[in-house]
């Protein structure tokens, strides 16, 4: 398995047997990075962490050179500063990343019109229906990497296989630079000795859950029992990495994706102790995650909020709420309940709201008495006024004056609405 800095990599040959496959994970190579060097070619080679350079921010993406020394994405600047002191910090861009983003999936869809992108960096490819066109899965692979570096600029690593899930890690193995062909037939055979950590979908506490129990690898998983899996991390967890273990993926290629969530996270300047001003940070926040929904024409089903402390803890709350809602007062609203259900009053750096398990406005009706009739209007009419005049313009009177010890502060004529 792979280290996430290019060492243990598997790639496979130009002409390995591709027998059974028919789908293609491609990932980008620290996309962020090799965005910038893009853009700026004095920063080939050098150690890069794409982050703020105030030292409070986490790390966005780190380049080969700077994961050599321990630096990963979601880590503080202040920790990567202190185990590559040499490297370069660089402030994200993230405009100029969807710009080439599309560039890359444009070249996708050019092969193949079955893509499902999954971030601005990496996507799946069906490209069972194109062999006439571009040869069998492994040159098809090989045409993309060839075409995203000629026509790019930036470089990418392909996984080839019969199944979603074997392809995504034989993708993150081959990294950077790299392809890895997985015939149908060997599938077991490639997954039996991977870690479980490798596994998509398996997250740091299932991980530790897992090996708690001395369950390390696929082969572990596929030879334990089920009440031994359920125990560890749950009968719905335990029923999908069962089937993943065997090499059974039935989930297909899906070219309409619907957005799982919609969020929004502020980092603050200063550590803020304030529980008042917290509350209403996490209003501020439902307001925008609830105009976007409204935008994208979505319901929320399930609000979660995210409270990170000065020493980097993290806590996660969510609640399922009684009927599904776009209206920003009704989130915030449970947003704020989450958070008086922590009782850690330690200092707070960032805050963050998300909706989940969103559905189609409107899909279930609106009962006889609407609650959130008044709100409904008040936020309409809201969003005509953004229309016209600009985010930055409209606000609740209630944060006007709140720009202190935010990260990006309060426009100083906003228009307040209570």
């Amino acid at each position: 398995m792979g280290h996430g800095d290019g060492r243990g990599r598997l790639v496979s040959s130009a002409d390995a047997d591709d027998t059974g496959t028919s789908i293609l994970h491609v990932d980008m190579d620290a996309f962020y990075a090799a965005v910038e060097v893009l853009d700026d070619p004095t920063l080939r080679g050098l150690p890069l962490i794409i982050g703020a350079p105030d030292g409070r921010s986490v790390v966005s993406s780190a380049s080969y050179e700077a994961r050599r020394y321990g630096v990963r994405a979601a880590m503080p600047v202040s920790q990567a500063i202190r185990l590559c002191p040499s490297a370069r910090i660089v402030p994200p861009h993230f405009h100029r990343y969807q710009e080439v983003s599309r560039q890359v999936m444009a070249i996708f869809e050019s092969i193949t019109p079955l893509v499902e992108p999954l971030s601005v960096d990496e996507a799946f490819l069906d490209v069972r229906g194109v062999r006439r066109l571009w040869g069998s899965p492994a040159q098809i692979a090989q045409l993309v990497r060839t075409r995203v570096s000629d026509e790019v600029g930036i470089t990418c690593s392909v996984g080839v296989a019969a199944t979603k899930h074997v392809a995504k890690m034989a993708s993150t193995i081959s990294k950077p630079n790299g392809m890895l062909v997985i015939a149908a037939s060997e599938t077991q055979a490639f997954l039996d000795p991977r870690p479980v950590r490798a596994m998509w979908g398996v997250g740091p506490k299932a991980a530790e859950a897992l090996e708690g129990r001395g369950i390390r690898t696929v082969r572990d998983i596929r030879m334990s029992s089920t009440d031994m899996l359920d125990r560890a991390v749950g009968p719905a967890l335990s029923s999908r990495l069962t089937l993943l273990s065997r090499g059974e993926d039935a989930r297909a290629v899906e070219t309409e994706r619907v957005e799982k969530s919609i969020g929004h996270e502020e980092t603050f300047d200063t550590d803020v102790t304030d529980r008042t001003y917290l509350r209403a940070e996490l209003l501020r926040l439902a307001d925008r995650v609830a105009a976007r929904l409204r935008k994208a024409e979505w319901e929320t089903s399930t609000v979660a909020i995210k409270i990170r402390f000065d020493d980097f803890r993290t806590l996660s709350r969510s609640q399922t709420l009684a009927e599904p809602t776009a209206v920003g007062q009704r989130i915030g609203e449970a947003a704020q309940a989450l958070f008086e259900q922590i009782e850690r009053r330690d200092p707070v750096r960032l805050v963050g709201v998300r909706a989940e398990r969103l559905r189609p406005a409107g899909g279930g009706g609106i009962g006889l008495w609407d609650d959130d009739e008044g709100w409904r209007k008040v936020e309409g009419a809201v969003d005509d006024a953004v229309a016209r005049f600009g985010s930055a313009m409209i606000g609740r009177a209630r944060h006007i004056g709140r720009g202190e010890g935010r990260g990006a502060a309060q426009h100083p004529k906003a228009h307040g609405l209570d």
